[in-house]
């Protein structure tokens, strides 16, 4: 048995939101295999192996909205009428209404709309029509609609905003810096910059003007070694990770006897000593030396009080702590082995026990969340208090990793036998496999979006900004099945509608700016929607292009945008314009076309930036490289972008970058610390004396017009 009728499968991938063909970064057009929408479409439930599945899988989906009472989900916009189908047995008779969060009712009113019945499932089916009134209040609600015979079904409906506001920054403008946190060290760190150093970080920048400090994400990672080091491929989105903790900031460490102290203090001096190393920073040890810490501190216990607090911040977080917490002491328990079937699922039996006999560890994992959590919050609130117009900007990262909480707590919503990437573009020629399962559309609506909106609020718990990385995630992502090389992917399209409002109404309770990043491969439409909705998008200088092949000019960027000069994917600004990112491919085999070639393009793109820098002044005839950096972030604050980002990296004169796309073991990505050119350690604590990053900043702001708000530096 096999499947001939090409014409139908591609039918029942497009009703389903899964591309049958793209268009590649050469701009040719390129047909998706029949095997790969197969693979596809099995990982969202359909298992066809002959044309008549095909036919039926077609005709089901056809069906699908009738075999419901009402839609899984409704997401829709404040200020707008909106129409709800509801599904009954044809002459039944129902009563549809609007419970609201905050309390209270509306009962809808019926839409004369006629729609000719249909036959499901041997039952003659109807479709009423009601209104969702234009008045709702913002929020998520819930339509309960009840049959003559008194059963009632239940739906989640989320209001959403028809756009963020945008915010509200002293001067109209604002500009931030930008940093890798892990990478930023002061001399008391445990091996790694944290929540002390951001803290430190904050009130500094915010101290010389800046209205915020981009971060990158501080999601959970593996609770024990080998810790992967790229904050892109956590365990869990939705919780931190406790790397980032400084053990002597929490509260129950003044009360801790002499010996208790002692064996804080012996654990720091394990990884005291690499704090100025230029060596990749290695997360395993600090964890190894926090865990030792972290353990004495919780056996010390709570006073009344303090458990009452964490008790209530459980209670807040609710069912997804216990099983975030749950899956740690597992990992704990069946560390270096695979773990048996009987707990392969949260809600299974053996998994159910194991919830009970681990209840101390479990305690223990939450613990660890509620400290972290006290940090970052005190970290936001010191960065406010300097008259940051936003504070900390988190970074929410597009995927998770295979084997790890999320994927674990949440798998009825991942997609099986897929991974994430990117097809091939100019930058990464072989395409990228981010190895991370993507979340399924159709489980999304059926869950209510509980998932992404219970995500998000915590990331947005202690920040005045999110930057979305890869947003286009919201809208469409590249599936790739597993086994199968990344161009030999396709696009499947989420409910970006949805998707976006879920966003927007959470941003909107917190209080919060909204950045995507909107790099790469986007339709036009996508950013003209994003911009209608409020988000921010993303400008990179070395990206900007006009239709003349030349750097675009200032006046052409965007006002809704954060503009930068480079991105934690590419060299510092020092390093591109040495080639760094054309040595670094060359050296690891990443390149396609011949290197004489890349390296020629290379230079001609750093001739045709300068002579761009050179038309509106900028630089003279032999500028220095310090001065074509200035140069380079002058120029983007001529821009109309709202928002400016200066990475710490190009701050201090750094050449190596974080991570190089498109390797793994290859590169040390993500475990530079933060050093000169020379690639000598740059602490916390050196960098108010530090003359390249005082002379950048000092740019900056002159452009601007900002002022010290703390004195002068």
């Amino acid at each position: 048995m096999s499947i001939d009728n090409s014409d139908a499968l591609r039918h029942l991938a497009d009703l389903n939101g899964v591309a049958t063909e793209f268009w590649d970064f050469h701009g040719a057009h390129r047909q998706v295999s029949d095997e790969t929408l197969i693979r596809v479409l099995a990982a969202l439930g359909f298992q066809l192996t002959t044309d008549e599945d095909v036919h039926q899988a077609i005709a089901d989906v056809d069906l699908a909205p009738w075999r419901r009472l009402l839609p899984a989900c409704l997401v829709v916009r404040e200020g707008h009428e909106h129409d709800v189908p509801v599904h009954l047995p044809h002459g039944r008779s129902v009563e549809v209404s609007v419970v609201l969060e905050g309390g209270g009712s509306w009962q809808l009113g019926q839409k004369d709309h006629w729609v000719e019945p249909r036959e499901v499932d041997g039952v003659l089916t109807g479709q009423a029509t009601f209104v969702l009134p234009s008045n709702l209040p913002l929020g998520w609600h819930t339509v309960v609609a009840t049959l003559d015979d008194g059963s009632t079904t239940r739906a989640p409906l989320a209001v959403t905003p028809e756009r963020l506001a945008e915010p509200t920054l002293a001067t109209g403008r604002g500009w931030g810096t930008m940093a890798q946190l892990y990478s930023v060290r002061s001399k008391d760190s445990w091996g790694m910059g944290d929540a002390r150093d951001l803290a430190e970080l904050g009130s500094f920048f915010g101290s010389m003007g800046a209205d915020f400090l981009l971060i990158n994400p501080l999601h959970a990672a593996e609770m024990f070694p080998p810790i992967t080091p790229s904050p892109y491929l956590p365990t869990s989105r939705r919780f931190v990770s406790p790397l980032y903790i400084r053990p002597e900031d929490i509260e129950e460490v003044a009360y801790l006897t002499g010996p208790q102290r002692s064996l804080v203090r012996w654990a720091q001096q394990e990884v005291e000593g690499d704090n100025d190393s230029p060596e990749p920073i290695d997360r395993d040890a600090s964890w190894r030396a926090k865990s030792q810490a972290l353990a004495v501190i919780y056996a010390h216990g709570l006073s009344p009080a303090r458990r009452r607090e964490f008790e209530r911040f459980r209670s807040e977080m609710g069912q997804g702590l216990e099983d975030f917490a749950l899956w740690c002491a597992l990992a704990e328990r069946y560390r270096g082995e695979q773990w048996p079937e009987s707990v392969s699922h949260p809600s299974s039996p053996r998994t159910r026990l194991l919830r009970i006999e681990l209840a101390e560890r479990i305690d223990y994992f939450c613990w660890l969340q509620w400290i972290i959590d006290q940090q970052l919050q005190r970290a936001q609130a010191d960065a406010i208090d300097t008259g940051m117009g936003l504070g900390l900007m988190q970074d929410l990262a597009v995927g998770v990793h295979p084997g790890g909480a999320d994927a674990w707590a949440l798998q009825d919503v991942f997609a099986r036998g897929i991974e994430v990437g990117a097809p091939p573009d100019m930058y990464n020629q072989q395409g990228q496999n981010w190895s991370q399962p993507p979340w399924r559309p159709d489980a999304l609506a059926e869950r209510g979006y509980e998932p992404l909106r219970d995500m998000l609020r915590t990331v947005l718990r202690h920040a005045g900004a999110i930057r979305v990385d890869h947003i286009i995630g919201f809208f469409r992502l590249w599936w790739i099945p597993q086994g199968a090389s990344p161009g030999d992917g396709t696009y499947v399209r989420f409910d970006h509608e949805a998707m976006i409002g879920v966003l927007l109404l959470e941003a909107h309770r917190a209080g919060a700016a909204l950045i995507g990043e909107d790099l790469g491969t986007v339709e036009p439409w996508v950013r003209d929607y994003l911009t209608e909705r409020g988000i921010f998008g993303t400008s990179v200088m070395w990206f900007e292009y006009g239709e003349d092949g030349l750097p675009k000019r200032p006046e052409d960027y965007r006002h809704l945008a954060l503009a930068t000069v480079d991105t934690h994917d590419m060299p510092p600004a020092a390093g591109y314009l040495a080639g760094e990112h054309v040595d670094v491919r060359e050296r690891l085999g990443l390149l396609v076309d011949p290197v004489e070639q890349v390296r020629a393009e290379a230079l001609a793109e750093r001739e045709r930036m300068l002579n761009r820098l050179r038309e509106y002044g900028l630089i003279g005839d032999d500028p220095t490289e310090r001065e074509i950096v200035e140069a380079m972030h002058r120029y983007i604050t001529l821009t109309p972008s709202q928002l400016l980002g200066i990475s710490l990296t190009d701050m201090v004169g750094e050449r190596r970058t974080q991570n190089q796309p498109g390797t793994d073991q290859e590169y040390p990505n993500w475990k530079i610390p933060l050093g000169d050119g020379t690639g000598a350690s740059i602490l916390v604590e050196d960098l108010p004396d530090n003359g390249r990053l005082t002379s950048l900043i000092h740019t900056v702001r002159e452009a601007l017009g900002v002022r010290d708000r703390l004195g002068s530096h």
